[in-house]
This record gives structure tokens, sequence and C-alpha cells, in this order.
């Protein structure tokens, strides 16, 4: 990259960008982390990230290190948080701009860059590389905050779910349980739901509706946000 022609002369801290992924096993929230193959804390797990080139914005680079590590494409990211405590890193002075994303399991093939990708539920979360730790409690909480205003689950869920399945996300994510018929009378208010004619035996003696999002108004709600009180 060639010389600015205006450039100030004190000392400038790096950025990187930070990605807080999220998956759903149907029973629990876990996080993408991978182990770091260099110093610091090598063999040490953290989230995907790097530094970010000269050429790319925060979510250009948070996306090409997502590929890069986990080999995930064309993610839905959401910026959630800046980390710029002084010594947050051994290396020098570095701001990390956060991104959180929902993303399906089995979307996740894994990439070069990292010496190993794996999922981990939220309980089971090892000790993290440098201020990670922070970003997985600061992400969580903009994810519990942000669902009360904008749906959640068709990033999470397979194409075909029952209620069941979604009032488990929901429970997983908000740390909660739900009343089994008021949960189902409030997603079927909100008319995200189109029951399909399918059913699965997910008890012995018992049959449940598969359901699909309604994509129309999954979108409205995404785009408008709306107010979800339990």
């Amino acid at each position: 990259m060639e010389d600015l022609k205006y450039h100030y002369k004190y000392p400038h801290p790096s950025v990187t960008t930070d990605c807080v992924i999220f998956g759903f096993d149907g029973t629990k929230l876990n996080v993408l982390l991978v182990e770091r193959g260099i110093e610091p804390f090598k063999g040490r797990w953290a989230f995907p990230g790097g530094f970010l080139k000269m050429d790319e914005s925060a979510e250009q680079g948070a996306l090409r290190e997502l590929f890069e590590e986990t080999g995930l494409e064309n993610a839905y990211i959401k910026q959630f948080h800046t980390f710029s405590e002084p010594h947050r890193d051994p290396r020098e002075r570095v701001i990390t701009i956060a991104y959180y994303a929902l993303v399906k399991l089995q979307d996740v093939k894994g990439g070069d860059d990292a010496a190993s990708a794996d999922w981990f539920p939220l309980d089971e979360v090892p000790p993290l590389a440098f201020d990670h730790d922070m970003i997985l409690r600061t992400a969580l909480k903009e994810l519990r905050r942000q669902i009360h205003f904008e749906p959640v689950g068709f990033e999470l869920l397979p194409e075909k779910f029952t209620v069941k399945e979604l009032q488990l996300l929901y429970e997983a994510i908000l740390d909660v349980k739900f009343d089994r018929r008021n949960f189902y009378k409030k997603m079927m208010h909100l008319g995200l739901l189109t029951q399909l004619k399918e059913t699965i035996h997910n008890h012995p003696q018992r049959e449940s509706f598969l359901f699909k999002f309604n994509h129309a108004k999954y979108d409205e709600f995404k785009q408008k946000g709306f107010k979800l009180e339990f």
C-alpha cells in the first residue's frame, strides 16, 4: 500500500475483529471456538478473528477471518461491542470490534487458519485466551436482549421443526423455562410459523406437527423489529 499523503506521527493501535458464533444442538446453545496455533496463548481456545487489513472494512475483515478459520461463508454477522482496554493483548495496543452470528452447526466445515475448531455448550466453555471470556458474556447479554426485538430461530433451526424445538431454543438462549401452551399461543399469535401437514413421533405415544417459518413475516420482523414479551 502506498504511503499516505497526510498521516499522523503518533503511535497507532492495531484493530482486530472477533466473531462469537452461536449454534443450537437441539437442547443447548453452543459457541464455536478455535484452538490457537501460535503464541500468545498457544493451545488455548478463542473466538475466530484476527487483524484487520488496511484495505477492508471491519465487517469484511470479520467475514474473511471467519471463513479462513471455520470455512463458514456468507454468514449474517451483527456488530455488538468494541473492546479497547489498553492491556488486553500482550503483543501491542489492540482494539477489537466484536460481532456475533447465529448459524446451523452443520454449516461449519472447518478452515485452514487454526489448529482446530469445535463447538462447546455454554456450560462447558474452557478458559479462553485474551479477554474472550468477557467478550462471550457481552455477546450473550446482547443476544438475550435482542431476542425480544428480533425473531431468532431461522438461522439456528432446521427448515422443518416442532414447536417444542423452538421452545427449547428460546429456553437455551434465555436460560428460563416456559409453559408449553403459553409459548405455543404466543408464537402462533405472531404469525411467524406455518403449520405443515407432516408430523413426527418425538414421543412413543405422541405425534407432533412440523412447522416452517413464515419467511415474509420473519423478514418483516427482522427489518422492523418487534417486542416479544414472555
